[in-house]
Formats: C-alpha cells, sequence, structure tokens
C-alpha cells in the first residue's frame, strides 16, 4: 500500500513538474474565451494581462491539472471554479496622485467648488473600486490642505486589498507623484515604509463591495470610477453601472474616470468638465 501511495504521489508530482508556465499565446486564447462569460471585455486586459496570467497558472498548478486546456474543462463542468477566476481578474494597480492632472483639477479646482456648494455640511465623495487606498487617501489628503470636510466612501470587492488599505502602509513608489509637502505632512516614515496618519484615515470609511451587484446609497459630490467599470466591463454592464452611478451622484457634482476611459455616450446626464481629462459634471 506504501509503494502503490508512493507512486502515486511520485506520478503527481511529475504532472505538475512536466507542466510549465502557461505561454502568454495561450493564455490570450483562454482570456478571449473566458471574460466575456464573465461579463468583462478582452482589451481591457490587454496590456495587464501578465498580471491575471501568473494568477491562472498558480491556480492551474494548485488543481493538479496539466494545461491550460485542462483548465477550461474544468471550468465547462464546475460552476463554482467561474467565481475563483473572477476574483483572479481582479487589476490592483494603484498609487497616490495617479494621473496628476486630473487629481490637480480635482483638488484644486472641483474640490473647492464641492465644498462651496455642500457648506456647511461636508463634501461626500465615493471612490469605487480603490484598492489599497491610494486614491480615497489622496483626496483625504488635499482636503486636509485646504481644512475642507469630507466625509469618504471607499468601496472594493477584494478584502486582501481593503486589508492593505486599513493597513496604510506604503513603499516609496507609491508615493511618487504626490506632491513632497502632502508626503511630508501626510505619512510618517517607518523603515522603508510611509505610513499614513490615523487622521487621514479617519476621514476615509472602507467598505467591502463589488460594484457589479452593490454600490454605497449616496447621493454623493464626487465619484471617482477610475480603471474599474469603464476599463474592463463590457459594453451592457458599463451602461447598467453608469446609469446607476448617476442616481449617486448630487445635482452640479463631478464623475472622475480615468484619462483613458470614456462616458458611455447612450447614457446621458454629464458633461466634460474639463476637455482630455475625463472628469464629467452632473447637469
Amino acid at each position: 500500500m506504501l509503494v502503490q501511495l508512493a507512486a502515486l504521489v511520485h506520478t503527481h508530482a511529475n504532472l505538475i513538474s512536466r507542466c510549465g508556465p502557461v505561454k502568454d499565446h495561450e493564455c490570450i486564447a483562454f482570456l478571449q474565451w473566458a471574460l466575456p462569460r464573465l461579463q468583462l471585455r478582452w482589451p481591457g486586459y490587454r496590456k495587464v494581462r501578465r498580471q491575471v496570467c501568473k494568477r491562472i497558472d498558480r491556480r492551474i498548478r494548485a488543481l493538479g491539472l496539466g494545461s491550460v486546456k485542462a483548465y477550461r474543462a474544468r471550468l465547462e463542468t464546475d460552476p463554482a471554479e467561474w467565481a475563483v477566476l473572477d476574483g483572479l481578474t481582479r487589476i490592483t494597480i494603484s498609487r497616490f496622485f495617479r494621473e496628476r492632472d486630473v487629481f490637480s483639477y480635482l483638488c484644486e479646482t472641483a474640490l473647492p467648488k464641492l465644498h462651496a456648494l455642500a457648506a456647511p455640511e461636508p463634501v461626500k465623495i465615493w471612490s469605487a473600486g480603490c484598492a489599497a487606498g491610494e486614491e480615497a487617501y489622496t483626496v483625504a489628503i488635499a482636503a486636509r490642505q485646504q481644512r475642507i470636510p469630507v466625509e469618504i466612501v471607499a468601496t472594493d470587492s477584494d478584502e486582501h486589498q481593503l486589508g492593505r488599505a486599513r493597513a496604510a502602509r506604503y513603499s516609496a513608489g507609491c508615493l511618487k507623484e504626490l506632491p513632497v509637502r502632502w508626503r511630508m505632512s501626510a505619512f510618517e516614515k517607518e523603515g522603508d515604509e510611509f505610513v499614513l496618519r490615523d487622521e487621514l484615515r479617519d476621514d476615509v470609511k472602507l467598505l467591502r463591495q463589488d460594484i457589479r451587484r452593490e454600490m454605497p446609497d449616496g447621493p454623493f459630490h464626487l465619484v471617482l470610477c477610475r480603471y474599474l467599470a469603464f476599463t474592463y466591463f463590457d459594453a451592457p454592464l458599463q451602461h447598467g453601472i453608469a446609469e446607476r452611478l448617476l442616481t449617486r451622484t448630487m445635482a452640479n457634482g463631478f464623475v472622475a474616470l480615468g484619462k483613458h476611459e470614456s462616458w458611455p455616450t447612450d447614457v446621458p446626464g454629464l458633461v466634460e468638465a474639463r476637455p482630455g481629462l475625463r472628469v464629467y459634471r452632473k447637469l
């Protein structure tokens, strides 16, 4: 019996060792097949696919499968595996003050306007797909610099990323675009990391939500939905989310997308506040 068990383990180990890393062309073909079934779009993943392919490769090995073809067969017979794959497709690229011109406009122009609109109440802000909190905390820092009271809700579907946001510990690379005076006033240095001060964390409420299924109630003066729905989701899903985002945005409020995204033309109600920045104002 022990000999048979040892042989089985040896055979399984050989199977895993023969399974080399997923080749790029194999992963592309797989993603082009799988993403539409998750209401996701391949063009959004083209430049960031290697992050997803590495995760898929690890998943294939964890399951003891020998190839992408075998993993596809697993998906076709195991509906629960689609939820696992969905988690593997999440992109978590972010940093403070990402796209400097966009955040300069939001912090120097939009935020004071919204303060005048909201006063004496705090400016209410939602950061969707907040990853490790860099975007939400950027706005919190800007508001503190200008003594503008804010209430920020930051949501993400990934509990690991939310855990990083709660810890609020970042490498120097995450802060490279943040103005130096902001970095000095907002962070304490601990070894190689920068730790956000407690009072800034207090301005941000972190919630686990998947924007496809759940959104905070709002309404908000500013909604940031950058490099999430309008990069990775398919057109019908983008349309539905755009309509729901409108219901969460106050009149004369702002909606900010990534500079390489655009608001769906079949969802009226916004005008571009500053050409080229993909920052919109609700009519």
